[in-house]
């Protein structure tokens, strides 16, 4: 979810205009396309502090909005019905036909309430949520509000006075690792479990800035209190909260250029898998160092967002701490002051990092990412033989050169060269008085 101040200024440059809007996942698929006759009002409403519950169901699986502008109100609702016909959005479907999609269930009369998956929607005294089209999506969604929220996924029947027997919950992972307030072992009272997990309800109802304001408000309660183990939970809680959003992106494109707009989806699928990463690397940012025999040294930081670049993100540092030619060292200066300043700020962080060079280059980067206590995935690609090297394994990966993973390694890497380039000829331009 995203804050209103963050998308106004996304979407601060966008014309009134008619036109047709296509909402993307991580992965670069389309889920949803709709069309509008203000197309920057209508993508705006997306992003209210209060919004449906199937609006919910989008928002929690985008990253990426394309628009495309029309002539007039008629050309947008032609142009929309032609892309949904041609790509079949999962959205769109949903909610042209009857089929029975899973709901996230709330239940509200036992002592401990559960949140489950449903597939009917029946007057029990539960809330329901969604509907939503896959299940796979509902599961991470599901182990996402577990994390944060930390209610029961068990599915035991108990109440508050007729609990399960000791030796059966006691050896319970969920328990063992503090995932769950264990209201099995009366742990936590039903009234303190509801107060916890109620914000699930506000969550999925889309009213996210009541619920940051309750949690900023719990925190101050709990620092005053000297509960600074509340304090922190709640401080990550709002932290995931704001940042959720983040990486939506953003651009305007034309209908010829919507097949190279959907091409990164196979470029960002092949890296993931080829990396073995946890996540789609959306947002990847890459490093390199240039000087010569030690004068005048830079470094530069490129940031690609969904395999493009992203030049106003782009940053450059002069070398400060670091004299004579040590190219690992300025690379860790420049590593450590980019994210240590992102850490400072509570920014969020990239999904990979790349930087130019082996396994020198790579033990430094990693050696700031241990420092700070950040665990992001980081790669280098050295030049001579395109080999890329990945913390843990022995040997590096090399991939065939139509690789569409390497091709975009290559592109990021070269960019970040270009990039430091140009700013150490222009520093050197200065010392000579050009």
């Amino acid at each position: 979810m995203m804050e209103e101040n963050i998308w106004k200024n996304k979407i601060s440059s966008m014309p009134a205009s008619p036109g047709v809007y296509l909402m993307k996942d991580a992965g670069g698929k389309i889920i949803y396309i709709g069309k509008a006759n203000n197309i920057k009002k209508r993508i705006a409403s997306y992003f209210r502090h209060d919004i449906e519950s199937k609006t919910v169901a989008i928002i929690n699986s985008l990253r990426h909005i394309d628009y495309i502008l029309a002539s007039s109100e008629r050309e947008a609702l032609i142009l929309e019905r032609q892309l949904i016909r041609e790509f079949q959005p999962y959205f769109n479907s949903m909610w042209r036909d009857d089929k029975s999609y899973p709901y996230l269930k709330l239940t509200k009369k036992e002592d401990f309430p559960q949140v489950i998956l449903s597939r009917k929607v029946i007057k029990d005294g539960s809330e329901y949520f969604g509907p939503y089209p896959h299940v796979l999506q509902i599961k991470v969604l599901l182990k996402w509000l577990q994390k944060i929220f930390k209610f029961r996924p068990c599915k035991l029947e108990f109440s508050s006075t007729s609990l399960p027997k000791e030796e059966k919950v006691k050896s319970c992972l969920y328990y063992q690792t503090e995932k769950c307030p264990a209201p099995c072992l009366k742990k936590i009272s039903s009234k303190d479990y509801k107060e916890k997990i109620k914000g699930i309800s506000l969550f999925l109802k889309g009213k996210f800035s009541r619920l940051e304001k309750n949690w900023e408000k719990e925190m101050g309660e709990a620092s005053r209190n000297l509960e600074y183990e509340k304090a922190a939970e709640l401080r990550d809680r709002i932290t995931a909260i704001k940042t959720l959003g983040e990486r939506v992106t953003l651009r305007e494109i034309k209908p010829e250029d919507l097949p190279d707009s959907l091409k990164f989806t196979e470029k960002l699928k092949e890296l993931k898998n080829v990396l073995d990463l946890s996540r789609w690397p959306i947002v990847i940012e890459g490093f390199d160092i240039s000087n010569i025999s030690g004068a005048e040294s830079v470094g530069s930081m490129v940031r690609f967002q969904n395999g493009q670049p992203d030049k106003n993100e782009y940053r450059k540092y002069k070398i400060k701490t670091v004299s004579g030619i040590n190219d690992f060292a300025m690379l860790k200066e420049v590593v450590l002051r980019r994210y240590r300043y992102f850490k400072s700020q509570n920014k969020q962080f990239p999904d990979l990092i790349l930087v130019d060079g082996g396994k020198g280059q790579l033990s430094m980067a990693q050696e700031v990412l241990k420092d700070l206590k950040l665990k992001i995935p980081a790669v280098s690609l050295a030049k001579k033989e395109e080999e890329i090297f990945v913390p843990g394994k022995k040997n590096p990966i090399r991939l065939p050169s139509d690789s569409q993973a390497l091709q975009l390694l290559q592109s990021i890497r070269d960019e970040a060269h270009r990039f430091a380039l140009s700013y150490h000829h222009l520093r050197r331009k200065k010392s000579l008085g050009i």
